[in-house]
C-alpha cells in the first residue's frame, strides 16, 4: 500500500538525520533569490504545508506523491517520489527555488539539481522548535515574512500552552506502535518522542540505541505498560496495527487503553503535529482517571 510506503520512509528519513536546522551556506544561497514570490518545486509533503500555512501555496508549481494536505495540494503537478525525482521535470520546469528534505529525498538527485545550478535550500525540521524555525525561514524566502512570523508565534504559544497544561500530570507508561511487522517503536531523538514528553508519558524503550528500534513482544512484556499507542493513516485499516487482544497480562490491553491518532498528522512535521499532540494528552488524561477511578493500587 502506497501510504505505507511513505509512513516507512518519512520514519526512516527522520532515524537517519542528524541535523536540525538548515545548512547555512544553502540558506544564504537561497535568500538571494531575485524574485519576490520565486516559483518554487517543494519535495516533501510536509513542506508543502508549511508553504501554504504562510500563504506560499499557490508558488508551488511541483512536488512529490503523497503531498496531498491542504485539499489544494493535491491539483500540484507530482514529479517524484521518495526513491526519484523526475530531473527532466526540473529542468523543464525552471523553478526559482527548490526546497528539499534533506533526509527524504534521494541524495544524488538533490546533488545533481544543485550541479544543474538551481537554487536549493533544505528542511529538515526535528523538533516542534525547528517546524517554527523553518516557518520563518520559507516566509523569507518567499516574500511571506510577516505571515510567517504571526503562524510560527502562534504555534509556539499553542505549544506552551499545552506544555503547562500537562507539565505535572502523573507518568503513564507507554508503547508507542510505530510498526507492526515487524514490531518497532521510539527512542530518544525520535519526532514522536517529543509528544511523549510533554503529555507526561514514559517509554520503557528511551535509552535504546536506534531512533527508531526494533522491538519483541517478550520485550514489551516485561514492561508492564499503562496505555498502547498506535498510530494509523485513514488509509490504513485496524488489521494492520499489532493485534495486542492476544496479550492481556499487559496492564493496557487488560484495561483496553489502547489510544489511536491519526498518523498522517502525528508523523508529519507541520503545524497540524499540535492537533495530535493535544489529542494524545486529552487521551492519555483519560487514561489517567480511568486506572484512578477503576484500579486499586
Amino acid at each position: 500500500m502506497k501510504i505505507k510506503h511513505y509512513l516507512l520512509i518519512l520514519l526512516m528519513s527522520l532515524a537517519y538525520s542528524t541535523s536540525a536546522h538548515t545548512d547555512k551556506k544553502t540558506e544564504d544561497e537561497a535568500a538571494e533569490v531575485s524574485s519576490p514570490k520565486p516559483r518554487i518545486i517543494a519535495l516533501a509533503p510536509h513542506i508543502v504545508e508549511m508553504l501554504y500555512d504562510i500563504g506560499a501555496g499557490d508558488q508551488i508549481i511541483a512536488t512529490t506523491a503523497h503531498a496531498d494536505y491542504p485539499v489544494a495540494a493535491q491539483k500540484i503537478p507530482k514529479i517524484g517520489n521518495s526513491l526519484r525525482i523526475q530531473l527532466e521535470r526540473v529542468i523543464e520546469l525552471q523553478p526559482d527555488l527548490v526546497i528539499a528534505w534533506q533526509s527524504g529525498n534521494p541524495s544524488d538527485d538533490l546533488a545533481r539539481i544543485k550541479q544543474l545550478g538551481f537554487n536549493v535550500v533544505y528542511s529538515q525540521p526535528n523538533t516542534f522548535d525547528d517546524v517554527a524555525k523553518e516557518l520563518r525561514l520559507f516566509g523569507k524566502l518567499t516574500g511571506h515574512a510577516e505571515q510567517a512570523e504571526r503562524v510560527a508565534s502562534k504555534f509556539l504559544a499553542d505549544l506552551a500552552t499545552i506544555k503547562q497544561q500537562y507539565s505535572n500530570k502523573t507518568p503513564l507508561s507507554s508503547f508507542y506502535e510505530v510498526w507492526s511487522r515487524p514490531l518497532t517503536t521510539i527512542a530518544k531523538g525520535s519526532w514522536p518522542q517529543q509528544f511523549l514528553d510533554v503529555c507526561s508519558i514514559s517509554n520503557p524503550f528511551y535509552q535504546a540505541e536506534a531512533r527508531y528500534p526494533q522491538v519483541n513482544i517478550e520485550q514489551i512484556l516485561q514492561t508492564n505498560i499503562d496505555i498502547i499507542i498506535q498510530p494509523l493513516s485513514e488509509n490504513q485499516s485496524a488489521k494492520e496495527g499489532y493485534t495486542w487482544e492476544q496479550w492481556p497480562i499487559l496492564p493496557a490491553v487488560k484495561h483496553n487503553q489502547i489510544i489511536k491518532l491519526d498518523a498522517d498528522v502525528v508523523h508529519r512535521m507541520t503545524t497540524r503535529s499540535l492537533n495530535a499532540l493535544s489529542d494524545l494528552c486529552q487521551q492519555a488524561d483519560k487514561s489517567r482517571a480511568y486506572y484512578k477511578n477503576n484500579v486499586s493500587g
